[in-house]
């Protein structure tokens, strides 16, 4: 398959559009994990093995695919819901694209996932989480048995939010306006289910599909066709 890829910097943030060969007018934004980055010639969800085989299985179906480093380890900041709007906009005026987008988000991703949908209403179409972190409160009550990773994430919290008291400013969490499904993997993960995705979807009533970790990466097919759901709407 043939596509175009680009890389740009956008609010000094550098960011990556990839326009498949057959597109079918719908845009689709990544909002990465913790791990994840783009620089002026590559990205994360190019390197990555799994990841690259998702965004190419994406880009099979027409999905005209952008993302932006959007700070690094941003934990749903003000500042990066605020660059990840704006870069919406921008990719919407430049590209011929449906007004209305979808959304992938991955782990940390999801915290500014579902701000976005809470500030953008039905802009976006649909968002399906990947092994999501939804609740940046109980993580970090999740993370205090583990001194280590305890004290990366109040540095990265302090660095994201550029406060000291960074309990007061987590985000809370946001019950979903559109629609929205949980593709989560069992077994070992930085972001238990039962403090995520398992309690987010029990309050707010959100689909959950479970899968073994060897199918990591490899719901492109389910995630199209949840989308589809909400392509006439």
């Amino acid at each position: 398959m043939t596509e175009k890829q680009r890389f740009f910097q956008f609010s000094e943030q550098w960011c990556a559009i990839h326009v498949p060969e057959r597109p079918n007018g719908f845009a689709l934004l990544i909002l990465g994990d913790v791990s994840h980055f783009v620089d002026d010639k590559t990205s994360l969800w190019i390197q990555h093995v799994g990841k690259n085989k998702l965004l190419h299985d994406l880009l099979q179906h027409g999905y005209t695919i952008f993302y932006s480093h959007l700070y690094g380890a941003n934990w749903g900041s003000p500042k990066a819901v605020k660059l990840a709007k704006q870069l919406i906009h921008y990719v919407l005026k430049t590209e011929i694209l449906n007004e209305r987008i979808y959304v992938l988000a991955e782990g940390m991703g999801a915290l500014v996932g579902v701000q976005l949908m809470n500030e953008l209403g039905d802009q976006i179409r649909a968002i399906a989480l990947l092994n999501p972190c939804l609740s940046l409160q109980a993580q970090l009550q999740y993370e205090k048995e583990h001194k280590f990773f305890y004290k990366r994430l109040l540095r990265q919290l302090k660095q994201a939010y550029g406060q000291e008291e960074v309990e007061r400013c987590i985000p809370p969490l946001c019950p979903p306006v559109v629609p929205m499904k949980i593709w989560q993997v069992s077994g070992v993960n930085r972001y238990p289910s039962t403090i995520h995705a398992r309690a987010y979807a029990q309050t707010f009533h959100v689909p959950v599909s479970y899968h073994l970790p060897e199918k990591t990466y490899m719901f492109a097919q389910a995630i199209h066709d949840f989308y589809e759901q909400y392509s006439d709407v």
